[in-house]
């Protein structure tokens, strides 16, 4: 059995705004404590600790917490390393406030190692604090200040011209996955497209539907689905070249080995990217690689870098990404712990993988808002955008409780600066959904719908109508996007297209009548 570390707080800390910071290198001093150091006086609480281990080069350390009132088994892990520090940061959702908790820290396998713990903190936040937190994100990150200067064609600005502007497109993806469900249904089309600006194919570009029997490749359906998404200006996402899970592999690429596999792998690649080349604007090259290696198993350990640089120089334009489960939606799960995803990732891009993209599929049940939070700030560390792909909420809980930790969950994925696009896993099919449905079958909204459209309504600039002041300008406050700009000036007007782009400085437009 493993020595396992303990840590009792019984100081008051007092609750400051969020901390992101993290790190992902194995120092050879810890930093100082996140907040200083403290104890849970709420419910939702941020832990950080620096780990060190001795007795084995490694070992994956995971941290649990103890209140007077229950145990988190999980609120964050690291794999700690013999002779430097590495950080540990996590989170949890109590449910009832504590005035004394207790961090345990043990190795996850139950080897014996001694942990060494310094420069801890547990800090404490309200819902409030972190609902207003989120938002102050939202309005830094997702906003820009924009003002609009309006003169003649002397120069000389204009006073009290009315002024119109109208945001017709947004900057942030957000979408969902599609079926062939969606194929001459044009009410659904009508319903998507009114909605989203972004789209992932559920199953129809997995290698299973394009080539059921070897040598026999189908592209119909995803021809189709394309062809939808074009006429809509929707961005799609491929997904996925392979999937390493054996289970949605084919079964006659499950008979094959050696050379043959290989050939067959290689006319896959060939074959998907050639014809969809610079149409998607993603590749999951390999798909849950984390908890499946059966590509690895039969071609030996280089196979995913050779799937990356293929992949890669057949369309060198798509960013090519990893997609896993299990990383934002519990610490629970060895395989596919923050650190697991990271040593994976570095491991590829030393190999000389082009990998630009870190997908995480988003499969949740009760969401841990802070140790989401955790994990992705972590991640953020590595400088790469962060996608939540597949995102839905368990179809064990009723459809009131689903829409609660969607809305959760949207709220914190779209409030970190780091995540650059959000997709939802509901393409929508006669029997229902994967897991959780935004609509019934007559397309009108199920509580999971409504939070969706509310958010996409509080996420977007409303029309904004209004005068220019005595310096002939006009200022707001908008997201990030594409906005139509039109002023009247007596008999005459003028429209414009703006384009708002993320920046600190305010974003000056001048218009001339």
């Amino acid at each position: 059995m493993s020595n396992p570390s303990l840590l009792l707080f019984s100081h008051i800390a007092e609750g400051p705004l969020y901390d992101s910071t993290a790190y992902t290198e194995c120092k050879l001093q810890p930093e100082e404590p996140l907040y200083g150091g403290g104890i849970i006086v709420d419910r939702l609480g941020n832990s950080a600790s620096w780990v060190k281990i001795e007795g084995a080069g490694s070992a994956l350390i995971r941290a649990s917490l103890k209140t007077e009132n229950e145990t988190i088994k999980c609120v964050g892990t690291v794999l700690a390393k013999h002779g430097c520090w590495s950080f540990l940061k996590g989170g949890f959702v109590l449910n009832s406030p504590s005035q004394l908790s207790t961090l345990f820290f043990q190795n996850a396998d139950d080897r014996d190692v001694n942990i060494e713990i310094t420069s801890s903190s547990l800090q404490p936040f309200s819902f409030q604090q972190w609902s207003t937190y989120q938002q102050y994100m939202i309005n830094t990150k997702r906003k820009r200040a924009v003002t609009v200067h309006v003169s003649d064609k002397q120069g000389k600005r204009l006073q009290g011209l009315e002024i119109d502007i109208e945001q017709v497109s947004k900057d942030f993806p957000f979408g969902s996955a599609i079926a062939k469900t969606i194929l001459g249904n044009l009410p659904y089309q009508d319903w998507f497209a009114k909605r989203f600006n972004a789209a992932v194919f559920e199953n129809e570009l997995k290698w299973y539907a394009t080539e059921p029997e070897q040598g026999k490749t189908n592209y119909t359906i995803a021809d189709q689905m394309l062809q939808f998404v074009r006429a809509n200006q929707v961005i799609a996402r491929g997904h996925n070249i392979f999937w390493e899970d054996p289970k949605y592999t084919p079964q006659w690429v499950r008979n094959l080995s050696g050379s043959d596999l290989q050939s067959a792998v290689n006319s896959r690649i060939q074959s998907l990217m050639s014809k969809y080349r610079e149409e998607f604007v993603h590749w999951d090259v390999s798909n849950e690689m984390l908890h499946f290696d059966f590509y690895e198993q039969k071609l030996g350990p280089n196979a995913t870098l050779h799937f990356f640089e293929t992949a890669h120089k057949s369309d060198p334009l798509a960013t090519l990404f990893m997609n896993d489960f299990n990383v934002v939606e519990t610490c629970s799960d060895v395989n596919s712990t923050v650190d697991s995803y990271i040593s994976r990732l570095t491991e590829l891009r030393h190999g000389g993988a082009l990998m630009d993209g870190i997908g995480l599929e988003g499969h949740f049940t009760v969401p841990n808002l802070p140790l989401m939070r955790a994990i992705l700030d972590k991640l953020a560390t590595l400088g790469l955008p962060i996608w939540l792909t597949e995102v839905d909420i368990s179809s064990t809980l009723d459809k009131e409780t689903q829409a609660i930790y969607l809305e959760q969950v949207l709220r914190e994925g779209f409030s970190h600066p780091s995540v650059n696009g959000i997709m939802l896993w509901t393409a929508m099919h006669p029997n229902g959904c994967y897991q959780m449905c935004l609509t019934d079958n007559n397309l009108q909204n199920l509580p999971a719908g409504d939070v969706v459209d509310k958010l996409l309504k509080e996420w977007q600039t409303g029309e904004i109508e209004g005068q220019t002041d005595e310096h002939g300008s006009y200022s707001f406050y908008g997201f990030l996007g594409e906005y139509r700009v039109s002023v009247k000036y007596g008999n005459r007007s003028s429209s414009s297209t703006l384009s708002l782009c993320q920046g600190k400085e305010t974003r000056h437009v001048s218009i001339q009548m």
